[in-house]
């Protein structure tokens, strides 16, 4: 494209900074709620009083900024699990599947111990409580493993195998949850029996205590990948897997491993919602919702590049605008489907500028004529 007598090209990037990243990732952002605006303008709501609501209620307000971190804890967590297989050049799909394995799981310690029917128990909530989270991470870790196991041993497509497995698991909520099920709720309704009180997990500063395993597994698997032998094998692994199995890197249990270590993540993340979570304290049927709020750990995965560090500040932006676009759908009195509106630009649009991680645009001016003037001996 010409501008003048200058041209503007796009030209490979050799190395990508952190800071460039982040920069373009903020143009992102900017653009897409410019292109957002446009919503707001034919529903003949200003746009700077709209984002002023959603930015305020989500970050600042004493009611919707506990709503933004347990919201953001849950993206975290199921964008790790996406993350970890991903850097083995894997993806997993399954993510709302596990994070219901992980909450059965949790819940069935509870059955186990005929907890469901009573709000006392012998046991002390020191002692159940790691096991709910044990549990769930064993939950969640098995069904994940079922696709790693396909995957290494027969090269199965880990996306069909997930898919598949989220239906399966779907299913199998409803027959406990409902109506005659084991953990069906006394009260008839289809989610399951409410945790006692005593079982309620810790906050911190009104905070579920949770949030401390999701940043934790964020820079301990920042700090697996970059540091350890097994970070390298994931990283080579996903790089190119012909090469990784000549230099000696098992085919089998890489796929096995980051699929086990990913549905792990996702069961604590089932844990998070259904056990952590003030005001929840149950397992809920709502398939699509969570199910799209899992798959939302795809998209910050994807946008952070892999980096869990990274993954960070994405999924607190993706976590604050579902609630604040939530919460101005009913005070503007705006039609359904805001927040999922506003996540969806934002979400092909964050993915659209992650060309520039790749090219960048130059503008190049035309070369000066030089004149040969022959000197004279």
């Amino acid at each position: 494209m010409r501008l003048g007598s200058s041209e503007l090209k796009l030209k490979k990037r050799v190395s990508l900074t952190g800071w460039q990243a982040a920069w373009i990732s903020i143009l992102a952002i900017i653009v897409a709620l410019i292109l957002f605006s446009l919503i707001f303008i034919f529903a003949g709501i200003n746009p700077l009083t709209a984002y002023q609501e959603i930015f305020s209620y989500s970050f600042a307000n004493p009611f919707g900024l506990p709503l933004t971190i347990n919201r953001f804890i849950f993206l975290l967590l199921c964008t790790c699990a996406f993350i970890i297989p991903y850097r083995a050049g894997l993806w997993n799909i399954g993510m709302t599947g596990q994070l219901y394995a992980g909450s059965l799981a949790a819940y069935a310690v509870l059955y186990a111990l005929n907890i469901d029917k009573s709000t006392t128990s012998h046991l002390s909530s020191a002692i159940l409580i790691p096991a709910m989270l044990i549990a769930a991470t064993l939950g969640g870790g098995f069904l994940g493993s079922i696709a790693g196991f396909l995957k290494g041993r027969f090269n199965v497509n880990e996306i069909v195998v997930t898919m598949m497995l989220n239906f399966i698991t779907f299913w199998l909520v409803s027959f406990m949850i409902k109506e005659g099920g084991p953990f069906m709720n006394p009260g008839g309704r289809g989610e399951s029996f409410e945790l006692p009180a005593t079982l309620h997990a810790p906050l911190l500063l009104g905070t579920p205590f949770t949030i401390l395993i999701a940043l934790g597994a964020a820079f301990l698997l920042y700090f697996m990948f970059a540091k350890t032998r097994i970070g390298y094998q994931i990283r080579a692994y996903g790089q190119n897997p012909a090469a990784a199995s000549y230099a000696g890197i098992s085919k089998f249990k890489i796929p096995l491993l980051v699929f086990l270590m990913g549905g792990a993540l996702a069961g604590l993340s089932g844990y998070h919602y259904f056990a952590a979570v003030p005001g929840v304290y149950k397992i809920a049927r709502n398939y699509g919702y969570f199910g799209d709020l899992a798959f939302y750990g795809i998209i910050c995965g994807l946008i952070s590049q892999g980096n869990p560090i990274a993954a960070i500040p994405v999924a607190f932006l993706f976590g604050g605008l579902s609630i604040g676009g939530r919460f101005v759908q009913g005070k503007l009195s705006m039609s359904f489907g805001v927040d999922y509106a506003l996540l969806g630009v934002l979400m092909i649009t964050l993915v659209a500028f992650q060309f520039f991680y790749r090219y960048r645009i130059v503008l190049v001016k035309p070369k000066k004529e030089s004149l040969d003037v022959g000197i004279p001996n």
